[in-house]
């Protein structure tokens, strides 16, 4: 039987001031580009124009997930197998799977 997992861990990091906003920034961009989305579903927009918007959001998804897993690895994984915590790349490789499907 395999054990039942949690969406996320209970780990936290600590990020520079920086970082945090770059990514509370994009954050916040994406959400107003959902909002979009909806305001034109709303409005009965013509069907491929509502799908470019989809697109343009999962790109700016995808450019955000870069920027974390970039950050992740300078950081949270390069600082776990210095200290010998070998079972970061596994979840590593794990998270990459799960990115990738």
């Amino acid at each position: 039987m395999e054990e039942k997992r949690e969406c996320c861990s209970h780990k936290t990091k600590e990020r520079s001031e920086k970082e945090y906003k770059d990514l509370i920034h994009r954050l916040n961009r994406i959400e107003g580009q959902i909002r979009g989305i909806r305001g034109m579903v709303e409005k009965n927009a013509y069907c491929t124009d509502i799908l470019v918007q989809v697109a343009a959001a999962n790109a700016a998804l995808n450019s955000f997930n870069k920027v974390l897993l970039a950050n992740h690895i300078k950081t949270c994984v390069t600082r776990d197998i210095r200290e010998g915590k070998e079972e970061t790349v596994d979840e590593l490789v794990e998270t990459l799977q799960k990115l990738m499907k």
